[in-house]
């Protein structure tokens, strides 16, 4: 969806979420300004009588209470199932339609006299989507991304890697992770997860509930041409297997 056509959704969500609130005002008004100022004595002394177990009482029953006004608000809701519907369009979306990245070989520019230079980044952080590297030959660059929503596939048999330890760093909340490694080249893993499944080579864990787990091939440390491998994920898989 264009950023455009995106503000221009948001902007209607937020206006709709203000009409209905400013109805639910008109019509409870009574009750929403009294919790309000209920919940803000409460909060208030609690605040003045801490650290005494009286005002830590008082500050959380006020925080507690206006949480529960809050979540019971109908424009609360509203806005809540619009973000979750919205989610769920975005990720069936890029499914359909996944985003091929095709980094240029020729990505190198000099951006100061300092002699400090810049390149194109293999992949980029993306909100929703999946991606994954070109399934031609491509010129290899260390990856550090995050992607909040969507999937995730490297190739590194279609790149040629640079003598010494390459790195991928990948940060996501719900997705599928997939890393394929020639047979010549010794890996490192580290694995963070608070809800999914891992199968790094022959090594399968199918159910991973707030768990890090971290592995390294025999011969990484001697080994001239290496790949560390770092993920963080809250809800999906990560495969690393050999081609």
């Amino acid at each position: 969806m264009p950023i455009k056509k995106q503000n221009e959704l948001m902007s209607w969500l937020l206006l709709i979420a203000g009409v209905l609130l400013l109805l639910e005002a008109v019509f409870n008004g009574e009750n929403i300004v009294f919790t309000l100022l209920f919940c803000g004595v409460l909060i208030y002394f609690g605040r003045k009588r801490m650290p005494r177990r009286s005002g830590k009482l008082m500050f959380w029953l006020g925080l507690f209470i206006l949480l529960i006004n809050i979540l019971n608000l109908f424009a609360f809701k509203f806005l809540l199932v619009a973000v979750i519907l919205y989610i769920i369009v975005k990720f069936y979306q890029s499914k359909q339609n996944p985003i091929l990245i095709s980094p240029r070989l020729e990505h190198t520019i000099m951006t100061t006299n300092e002699n400090i230079y810049t390149k194109e980044p293999l992949l980029k952080n993306i909100g929703f989507g999946t991606q994954q590297t070109p399934d031609h030959v491509y010129e290899w660059s260390d990856i550090n991304i995050q992607c909040p929503v969507g999937d995730t596939i490297i190739d590194l048999s279609q790149t040629l890697l640079p003598v010494g330890e390459s790195v991928i760093f990948i940060r996501g909340l719900i997705g599928n992770l997939s890393i394929h490694i020639p047979y010549e080249i010794e890996v490192a893993v580290n694995h963070s997860v608070l809800a999914g499944n891992t199968m790094i080579f022959d090594q399968h864990d199918p159910k991973m509930f707030n768990k890090v787990v971290s592995y390294r091939t025999k011969d990484y440390v001697e080994c001239e041409k290496k790949v560390k491998i770092v993920t963080s994920l809250i809800a999906g898989s990560l495969e690393v297997k050999r081609v």
